[in-house]
């Protein structure tokens, strides 16, 4: 994905990109890259303690798992799309247009998507703020430009797609409880 990233904040570059911009990209991408490492790893570690449940080495590893690796993931992607949202803010195209419908599309499965790994991740907190802050103020100050922002009208459907959905699980469930608390996976 990262490089799918990386195209897309070149996307329609009339400005070259900055240092500060790319040394940002990169720190981003490796919160992304650093968290999806550290999660898989101590996944697999704490495989190997579930006799040890209770253990300062199980607490560690859980944390690492399910805490930290999941904070450091995601924020690299909220911190990438923000990012990219920005850049496109800054640099719209000029005379091109968008063809509406593949974006819609896009942006439905990226807003369901996230809506998935913010849920199963337990990162409510960082997860539903930032899809709330995009949905709102995309549709607040972006809607009209949107044909010549095809990366803000990707982002806007794909986060207020997640909005609805974060919306209508906490209604149903009472909460934001992960996909395995509720009994839909293991």
């Amino acid at each position: 994905m990262i490089p799918l990233y990386w195209l897309l904040y070149r996307l329609g570059e009339e400005k070259k990109a900055t240092l500060s911009g790319i040394t940002l990209f990169v720190v981003l991408a490796a919160l992304w890259v650093e968290g999806q490492g550290i999660h898989l790893s101590a996944n697999s570690i704490g495989h190997l303690l579930k006799e040890m449940k209770g253990s300062d080495a199980y607490h560690l590893t859980l944390f690492y798992d399910e805490v930290l690796s999941h904070y450091l993931w995601h924020s690299g992607i909220v911190g990438l799309s923000a990012l990219l949202l920005w850049r496109q803010w800054h640099n719209p195209f000029r005379e091109e247009r968008a063809g509406v419908w593949p974006l819609i599309l896009a942006g439905v499965i990226y807003g369901f998507a996230f809506f998935v790994i913010v849920i199963e991740a337990g990162t409510a907190p960082l997860g539903v703020s930032f899809a709330v802050l995009v949905t709102v103020s995309g549709w607040v100050l972006g809607r009209k430009r949107m044909r010549q922002q095809p990366l803000l009208t990707f982002f806007l459907i794909g986060y207020s797609i997640a909005t609805v959905f974060f919306i209508g699980w906490a209604i149903y469930w009472g909460g934001l409880p992960e996909f395995s608390q509720v009994g839909i996976i293991d």
